[in-house]
């Protein structure tokens, strides 16, 4: 059995979560180099990494407000966060497609949700394409429905886990 450790993102694993961001991600989805440079300087305890012997094989990354637009494009660098806030909106749940399918996404989210709660945080929110409702939704989030948001060139649903 594959060791596996989830721990806070470092400013060394730039490359690696850059890599992984473009390889799971179509096109201008996929955030740039230094979009998640700026998130890890920004909001390390919003970033998570899992980790296996060798490498980095997915990550969650975040950030916090009390005053949530999820079709908001500038927060996604990080214009508006308050590492106080008490909403977290999650702007990456993504694995490497080489360990896809391998229930790596729900180990992440679901160290992720604890690690929110732990911060007295009250709400998680998300952006995801229709296909992905059904999984989020076995973790608790709410479909709130089709959102604003046109990231990417692609429609979303807004969802939502009261904490």
């Amino acid at each position: 059995m594959t060791h596996l450790n989830i721990r806070n993102v470092t400013e060394q694993d730039i490359d690696r979560c850059y890599e992984i961001e473009t390889n799971a991600y179509a096109g201008d989805e996929a955030a740039s180099k230094e979009k998640i440079l700026k998130r890890i300087r920004t909001y390390p305890e919003g970033f998570i990494v899992l980790e296996n012997e060798r490498e980095i094989i997915g990550f969650i990354n975040a950030g916090a407000t009390d005053n949530v637009v999820l079709s908001d494009e500038e927060f996604k660098e990080l214009v508006g966060h308050d590492p106080k806030g008490k909403q977290i909106v999650i702007m990456s749940v993504v694995v490497h497609p080489d360990y896809q399918g391998q229930g790596m996404a729900s180990r992440l989210m679901d160290e992720f949700i604890g690690r929110m709660k732990a911060m007295e945080k009250r709400e998680i929110y998300l952006i995801c394409q229709t296909e992905l409702i059904p999984m989020y939704a076995r973790f608790g989030y709410q479909d709130l429905g089709p959102s604003d948001s046109d990231h990417g060139g692609l429609s979303w649903h807004e969802m939502s886990l009261t904490l």
